[in-house]
Parts: C-alpha cells; structure tokens; sequence
C-alpha cells in the first residue's frame, strides 16, 4: 500500500506531515505535481513532475493508484475516481472519504459548482486550522496502523 500526495495544492504543513510519517512508517510516498516539488531526502519519498494541463496529476494517480492505497486531495472527483479502484482518499482537513460517504460529497460539490457557475458567490474554504491540521495527522496515523496490521 502506497501514499498519493495530489500535490499542486496541498498545504506545505500538510505535505510535511505526510513526509515524517512516511519516514516512520516506511511507506512509499509519491507526490504528482505540474511542478517540481521540493521532497526531502528518503528512501521512502518521490516526487512525479507531469506536464501542465488540466487534471493531469490526477490523471497520473488514477492511473497508478491501486486497491488499499491511501490518496490525499482535496479534488472531489479524484477522489471519487480513486475509491471506485478500491483505495481510501484522505482530504487535507482530515475527512476520510470513502464508498460511504463519497457520492454525498459529489454530489455537494457539483451543487455548489452549478451556484457559482450561477453568479451566487460561494466563498472559499476556510483557512486550514489546528484542528484541521490533528484531524489530518490522526486520520492519518489510523490509516497506518490499519496498514501495519495487514502486513
């Protein structure tokens, strides 16, 4: 089991939470970006330029992502892509999106892009908190002992 990091716009503190659990748990970790993404030294922890273009890291993960995978985005539709092949997708503010809850967040999401697309004006999200920061760091810390008791 891997961890897809969706890149272009995932907070830095995010990305350096996932880069100290990976070293600790010793999971391979890729990070898919239209730009080069600065990766610390391990073992564990790569980095994939793709070219510029719509969707193309989430392309990338869609195509190499595999059953069990843990993918971390905050893109609704990728992760509704990477869960109908089996893997877990864990949003920045640590909401864990799975076969469960994944169509009601769709379908919120295209609700809201057809208000926008409107003229209703929406706002955008909400600056990333502590407690968004921990609900992260524990979803994530589960996902790694589930993982852990498989191997």
């Amino acid at each position: 089991m891997n961890i897809w990091v969706d890149a272009d716009a995932c907070p830095n503190v995010i990305k350096d939470i996932v880069f100290r659990a990976a070293d600790r748990a010793g999971v391979a970790t890729t990070l898919v970006a239209n730009q080069q993404i600065r990766v610390p030294s391990s073992a564990y922890i790569r980095n994939v330029q793709v070219r510029r273009g719509f969707d193309e890291a989430d392309d990338y993960i869609v195509e190499h992502a595999l059953s069990g995978d843990l993918i971390i985005t905050a893109d609704i539709p990728l992760a509704a892509q990477v869960i109908d092949k089996g893997a877990l997708a864990l949003s920045p503010r640590g909401e864990l999106y799975d076969s469960n809850n994944i169509r009601e967040r769709l379908t919120l999401r295209d609700f809201m892009d057809e208000l926008r697309g409107s003229g209703v004006q929406t706002g955008g999200p909400a600056q990333l908190k502590p407690a968004d920061r921990q609900a992260f760091a524990n979803q994530l810390d589960r996902w790694l002992t589930r993982r852990r008791r498989q191997d």
